[in-house]
């Protein structure tokens, strides 16, 4: 069994919209419910945790699209301010109906063309890493492909780094719940900056293994890349309609 949770309690000033990103119409729902049913493909995920912003008015026309047996396993929970806030205020939660060792799979609200196929490696090179290892961890995450710069303040270059070992983490991030929670609330207290999961688990010793994903699973920041999700959804709907119609 593996929960999950979607930090949703953003604002996403750069898409330049009146409506958080997260909202924004895509295929037929919004952003956000098409991430949801990605997580919802997966019948191991028993559970998914949405952090909502506390004013938050648009969450009802989302829920709404849900099929009654989706919406029994979609719950959600006050976020905060600052993403690590939101997943840690889930992570509250479920800590009250799962295990201190239960699987989390923390997943960005605007990441909605995420893969099955990758979800399935991802809770399975968990799996392996847990039994082998000790130290469970695992992220999705795409080698870097383009020439990196470093730059100095007034954006000049400094120079050119390397990029061989360099790789753009993704989510889903998956850890174990109490492992997670107390990495967060130990990062938080150091004064570290928590951009992801992974950052917070690193800062405790854990080495999460990277698995690959395809570059499909972008995440949705400013208004070109919506139009892009809307084509990356449109043809894999149109890969399945034709695997459903071959197997007739």
């Amino acid at each position: 069994m593996v929960y999950a949770i979607i930090p949703a309690a953003g604002i996403g000033s750069r898409m330049q919209s009146s409506i958080p990103k997260q909202y924004l119409p895509l295929g037929d729902g919004t952003v956000l419910l098409q991430s949801l049913r990605a997580l919802l493909a997966v019948p191991t995920v028993d559970t998914i945790m949405v952090a909502l912003h506390p004013q938050d008015q648009w969450w009802p026309g989302t829920w709404g699209q849900l099929t009654p047996s989706e919406q029994k396993r979609v719950n959600t929970c006050t976020g905060g301010d600052e993403r690590w806030q939101s997943v840690l205020a889930a992570l509250s939660v479920l800590a009250t109906i799962a295990q201190p060792d239960a699987a989390v799979m923390v997943h960005d609200a605007v990441r909605p063309c995420v893969q099955v196929t990758e979800l399935q490696q991802l809770m399975q090179t968990y799996n392996t890493q847990s039994l082998q290892e000790g130290t469970p961890g695992a992220l999705l995450a795409m080698p870097v492909t383009d020439t990196l710069k470093r730059a100095d303040d007034a954006q000049r270059v400094q120079a050119t780094v390397d990029r061989q070992q360099m790789w753009a983490a993704c989510t889903p991030q998956m850890f174990p719940l109490a492992a997670l929670q107390q990495a967060l609330i130990h990062a938080s207290q150091s004064g570290v900056l928590i951009t992801d999961e992974s950052s917070a688990m690193e800062l405790a010793g854990v080495q999460p293994a990277l698995v690959r994903c395809s570059r499909d699973n972008i995440k949705i920041t400013y208004p070109g890349d919506l139009e892009l999700a809307s084509w990356i959804l449109s043809r894999c709907q149109s890969a399945r309609d034709q695997d459903r119609s071959n197997t007739l």
